[in-house]
């Protein structure tokens, strides 16, 4: 065999080998690897992206990085998985160790999502990082907890973030991360009332929140803690708004992130995912999701069916 040939039959092999391996099968259905970044240069893009008009493009929030068999919630491999599908935003938790590190955690202890135990705040974090991360199955994996400027750093120009801040984290100390990595362009900081959408608000002027929003006193609260509708993406819950407060908010300006964690995945994974479509039909705008992949299958459809398009997304 001459050396050309030889050059010829390695790089064919090469590029069929992991051409088949930017495949995988997931739910019977069979997707090819193709990241879809989300890139924002200024927070100007971000309130651009995160504000409703009659076109906008509907789009997914992994809940908890869209963990699967083999990776587990809130870690940057799991993001990254997830990531390879889909346009997407990424809901992750944030707690505080011992010694003041942000990390990604959702549990206020170690027990079901480490191999370690005992609480996240008695823990320092030379010991969390030693710990490694279970997958929902409950099986061990080789990754390990990831700090929040370790998830910022690696979202740059791919995600954005929803970033739930866990009771006991001051929300200046995630402000501080997301300034220190220049992340306010990609970064949503989640809040569950008034008051602290406001706090947050004053801390920060330019970050755009998450607020829960369920009734039209709702909004009315946040407008009267001077809180801009363009600095708001609004959680509806984990039913079906009305069509009045979907209206309400639109004609705000201001995106409903549905919550379909729960019963309304399952009904998709009874019915057929063709029930996300019909939730955004119906006004939702983000479908936050413990089924990524297959919402977001249902959502890239409809997407592509109505010639919905962002100049955000590449």
């Amino acid at each position: 065999m001459n050396q050309r040939f030889t050059v010829f039959f390695t790089v064919a092999f090469v590029s069929i080998f992991f051409g088949s391996c930017l495949h995988s099968n997931i739910g019977g259905a069979d997707f090819r690897y193709s990241p879809n970044h989300i890139q924002l240069s200024t927070v100007k893009d971000l309130y651009r992206f995160l504000t409703y008009d009659e076109k906008r493009y509907p789009l997914i929030s992994a809940h908890r990085g869209g963990p699967m068999p083999g990776f587990p919630e809130n870690a940057i491999e799991t993001f990254e998985n997830s990531f390879r599908y889909q346009p997407l935003i990424i809901e992750c938790d944030v707690r505080m160790s011992k010694d003041s590190v942000l990390v990604l955690m959702h549990d206020e202890t170690l027990d079901r999502t480490t191999t370690g135990s005992g609480k996240i705040h008695e823990t320092d974090f030379a010991a969390l990082r030693k710990m490694r991360l279970k997958d929902p199955e409950g099986k061990a994996t080789n990754y390990r907890i990831p700090t929040l400027d370790e998830a910022l750093k690696w979202g740059k120009g791919k995600v954005v973030f929803t970033i739930d801040v866990k009771r006991g984290v001051p929300y200046a100390a995630v402000i501080e991360a997301i300034r220190r990595n220049n992340a306010a362009a990609y970064s949503v900081v989640i809040t569950y009332s008034a008051d602290e959408a406001a706090a947050v608000h004053q801390l920060a002027p330019n970050i755009m929140i998450s607020a829960s929003i369920r009734s039209t006193d709702d909004l009315l609260r946040l407008g009267d803690r001077n809180v801009p509708d363009n600095r708001l993406v609004a959680f509806v819950g984990t039913s079906e708004a009305s069509p009045q407060l979907y209206d309400r908010l639109h004609g705000h300006g201001i995106l409903c992130i549905l919550g379909t964690m729960g019963n309304l995945d399952k009904q998709a994974a009874t019915r057929g995912d063709t029930v996300y479509v019909g939730l955004v039909e119906r006004g939702a705008d983000i479908l936050s999701t413990d089924r990524p992949i297959e919402a977001g299958k249902a959502l890239n459809a409809y997407r592509n069916r109505h010639k919905l398009t962002s100049p955000f997304t590449k």
